[in-house]
């Protein structure tokens, strides 16, 4: 099928530099250190990921739970790789990405109705206690890349939130407070947010506009949420029913440029399984083994380039919830096989 391909590049590739050395440093919430007892791929996890929801909706909160249990069942991982999150904190929320105002509103359910149409959600205490939990997920993703090359998160990928606001079933945008966090910290000078979730991350466009310091990459269905897209760094836009073939064709053709010419330190990647045929907002076809194909050679490419990799599940909606989460989990298999293949 053919496709429309929409590049929106609004700073040149080569004008990206490093990140100015009066940035102020951010303390760590829990700092860690290199544990060698610790065997296999990390996978970050907390039970609190999950928080309650009518059974009928449309977000699978009970995915978080059911994909770990599937890794464990499956024999993909063993409880020796799981790394456990803090919640992240609201200093740290504030000073990296999301504006006071909306944290304090958001901490404090001070959301009117109409904001929460919007991301989806009623608010609820447990609602903000999972958003923190899986920010502090994302967060911890990175730290265990750094220090191993490679960490794969069960949840994060919540890139429709804005500095004021929360959309489309995200409410702190985790990939941004990850990456600003590391820069302002002077652990990595320039992050690449690699984001093919079917939906274009809108938040994470609009939060790095203006930061030479961030790529955002953002590969997705062209006629599908958010009706009004912004402008990330490289915009890939597909026309719905694009398959496996035609998915990495573009990919191919534009990561290992992005790669050798804006040269990241890290690179945080967004796996959505939401492009899969049977996705309930997709429009795209890819197959699961398209999938596992797609998530293999991005963490492949970027492992080759000596960069760092750390990986969230990002959307994916589907009626069958064990049909939903073991989807996710192929996130987890390719990264595992990346692993063992490159004898990590």
């Amino acid at each position: 099928m053919v496709h429309t391909v929409l590049i929106k590049v609004h700073r040149t590739l080569l004008s990206k530099h490093s990140v100015n050395s009066k940035l102020k440093c951010v303390r760590l919430v829990s700092q860690v250190t290199k544990d060698k007892t610790r065997r296999g791929l990390p996978i970050v996890h907390h039970e609190g990921y999950v928080s309650h929801l009518p059974p009928d909706h449309r977000f699978k909160m009970r995915k978080f739970e059911r994909l770990f249990y599937y890794l464990l069942k499956d024999n993909v991982i063993d409880r020796k790789q799981v790394w456990k999150p803090e919640r992240v904190s609201r200093k740290v929320l504030i000073e990296t990405v999301h504006t006071q105002e909306y944290i304090d509103d958001f901490f404090s359910g001070q959301i009117g109705v109409k904001e929460q149409k919007k991301t989806g959600f009623e608010w609820s205490r447990g609602l903000v206690s999972r958003c923190r939990y899986e920010t502090g997920g994302t967060l911890l993703a990175v730290e265990a890349a750094l220090q191993y090359g490679l960490a794969c998160s069960t949840g994060g990928g919540t890139h429709h939130a804005f500095p004021s606001h929360g959309s489309g079933f995200c409410l702190i945008n985790d990939m941004a407070v990850a990456a600003r966090y590391f820069i302002l910290r002077n652990r990595v000078s320039k992050v690449l947010i690699v984001d093919l979730d079917v939906h274009q991350g809108d938040g994470t466009a609009f939060i790095f506009a203006d930061d030479p310091n961030v790529f955002t990459f953002s590969v997705h269905c062209g006629k599908n949420f958010p009706l009004h897209k912004q402008k990330s760094d490289l915009d890939v836009s597909l026309e719905n029913g694009v398959g496996d073939d035609e998915y990495m064709e573009e990919i191919g053709k534009w990561l290992p440029l992005i790669l050798e010419t804006f040269r990241p330190d890290l690179v945080i990647y967004d796996a959505g399984v939401d492009p899969h045929q049977k996705d309930a907002l997709g429009n795209l076809n890819l197959t699961d083994a398209g999938l596992f194909h797609r998530d293999y050679w991005v963490m492949d490419r970027v492992l080759s380039h000596g960069v760092p990799c750390a990986c969230v599940i990002g959307g994916g909606y589907s009626k069958d919830l064990d049909e939903l989460s073991l989807r996710h989990t192929i996130l987890h298999r390719a990264a595992t096989k990346v692993w063992t293949d490159r004898g990590m």
